[in-house]
């Protein structure tokens, strides 16, 4: 393990410093013109911010289990994940121009006739519009990172009506207030969250599901905000799931004990708030003359780096003569995985976990995101035959305390 260790830490550094090489070349470069006094003040305030920066960056393990303000280490994060991106751009841009730089040297090399001033000559010599370029494209992602943080609350509803025909004719018109991935650990203005809270409630939902995710890693993360997700309520009930980071798994334990009791108390917590927690179960919900059954999943994923903890068949046993079922899933994979291949009467399943990565673009002719190279189905809604999958973009937020293109959600489904 320590060999690991010190190999990983030898190939960071290494990167790290690949990448330095190339944004401070460009800083260099872009400042040429500048009197020798400015140049190297721009210089000198950039090798500063460049040292707290890597501080922080090795750092990370240590502050990442220090008791400090959710204030600061959403700071903290905005500054290390932000720093990083836009270096990361700006020597991507300047990587790729020197593979072009020595793709012409080797047609020089080789002997390729070129006259004096002609593209090829040209590309001998670093692109002054490249170096540019780069530096406006990674300024402008940092500057959308910062504007980004403004976003965080900034709760969006999403209404979609699906029509099944095996639905129980009480169960017509249902409005179902689908949300996940709350992230306590990270929430900071409980006035914002109470919005939101009220966003849900004005909606008047019949029935409100949460797909997972209460927590970052700790159950205290959540106690502040009982009172205020205790204001959910809805006529046929509150019903929640586990998601991956409800478990734990992510933080170095005194013991193995210590986490168990995390994890029942964050239990418990869910019961505080009035919420029924499903694990590995099923509900029936009753309205008018007709029954569904809702069923709940512990964590279940098809991606190698997430702990199942979750059986399907369990939860699915004997919800078999009811005509329709909803699943609270919070891991999307698991609808590839194992839903819509062994489990074709599970008309709806509800999953979070993706947040969207925080970050993308969505407008009426693109939908695209980082993390659709991760997950087939990342957000919004999925079909396959008769079976549907709806993937909620997240309440909170993880790691970048921010959101870019892509909103925090609250889900209206209204069933027909």
């Amino acid at each position: 393990m320590r060999k690991f260790n010190l190999v990983f830490l030898l190939i960071l550094i290494v990167v790290l410093g690949v990448i330095e090489f190339y944004t401070y070349s460009a800083l260099r470069f872009a400042t040429r013109n500048l009197k020798p006094g400015y140049r190297n003040w721009i210089t000198g305030v950039y090798i500063v911010i460049t040292i707290l920066w890597l501080v922080a960056v090795f750092a990370t393990p240590l502050w990442r289990q220090m008791i400090l303000s959710k204030a600061l280490k959403n700071v903290m994060i905005s500054f290390v994940m932000g720093f990083l991106i836009t270096k990361v751009l700006i020597a991507l841009v300047l990587f790729i121009d020197d593979i072009r730089r020595v793709f012409f040297w080797a047609l020089q090399y080789t002997g390729a006739k070129s006259e004096p001033g002609s593209y090829i000559h040209q590309g001998m010599s670093r692109s002054q519009f490249m170096v540019q370029f780069a530096l406006l494209f990674g300024g402008t992602i940092f500057g959308s990172l910062l504007y980004g943080m403004t976003n965080r609350y900034n709760y969006q509803i999403r209404k979609i009506k699906l029509a099944f025909k095996d639905l129980p004719e009480s169960f017509r018109n249902l409005r179902i207030i689908h949300i996940s991935d709350i992230h306590s650990g990270s929430l900071i203005d409980k006035k914002a969250v109470e919005k939101g809270i009220q966003m849900i409630l004005d909606q008047k939902p019949d029935l409100i599901l949460f797909t997972g995710d209460l927590v970052n890693d700790r159950h205290e993360e959540a106690i502040d905000f009982v009172p205020i997700f205790s204001q959910l309520k809805a006529p046929l009930g509150v019903y929640s799931v586990l998601g991956n980071h409800d478990y734990g798994d992510y933080v170095q334990w005194p013991s193995q004990t210590d986490k168990v009791n995390n994890l029942n108390a964050l239990k418990d917590l869910h019961r505080q708030m009035g919420w029924r927690l499903l694990l590995d179960e099923h509900h029936t919900i009753q309205k008018g003359e007709h029954q569904i059954a809702l069923l709940g999943v512990q964590n279940t994923s098809f991606k190698s780096r997430f702990h199942t903890y979750g059986d399907l068949n369990k939860a699915f046993q004997g919800s078999e003569d009811k005509s329709f079922k909803i699943l609270m899933s919070h891991d999307p994979s698991h609808w590839d995985g194992e839903i819509n291949q062994k489990y074709k009467d599970i008309h709806l399943t509800l999953s979070g976990h993706t947040h969207g990565m925080q970050f993308g673009v969505e407008i009426p002719w693109l939908k695209w995101s980082p993390v659709q190279y991760i997950y087939k189905q990342w957000a919004g809604l999925y079909q396959q035959d008769e079976q549907y999958l709806y993937v909620n973009r997240g309440f909170g937020f993880l790691g970048y305390p921010g959101r870019v293109g892509i909103m925090p959600e609250i889900t209206l489904i209204e069933l027909a």
